[in-house]
Parts: structure tokens; sequence; C-alpha cells
């Protein structure tokens, strides 16, 4: 392999680790599912707190 060639390389892989940082990822966040059974209680607890308070 020849100079230019490693420079090119070099330059490449730069590129590539610069365009990734850059990147957003379209995904949402993974939330696992005892996360999402922890939301749903603190969720029901809120509302049901809600609805006590709108009676009173």
């Amino acid at each position: 392999m020849n100079r230019q060639d490693k420079i090119q390389k070099l330059h490449d892989k730069r590129l590539k680790r610069a365009r990734a940082k850059l990147k957003t990822s379209s995904k949402e966040r993974y939330i696992s599912k005892a996360d999402r059974a922890k939301m749903e209680t603190k969720n029901s607890e809120v509302e049901s707190n809600a609805e006590e308070s709108e009676s009173l």
C-alpha cells in the first residue's frame, strides 16, 4: 500500500467517525418491560389522585 492510499484511508476513517457523531438516530430510546410497568403504575397513581381531588 502506498502513501496516498494510507492518507486516503485515514481521511475516510475520520470522516466516517465525524459523520457518525453528527448523525441523530430516528429510533426512540429502548425502554425495558420493567421500566414500562413502573411508568404505567406511576401514571395510574397520578390519575387516581387527580380523580380523587376533583371529586372533593
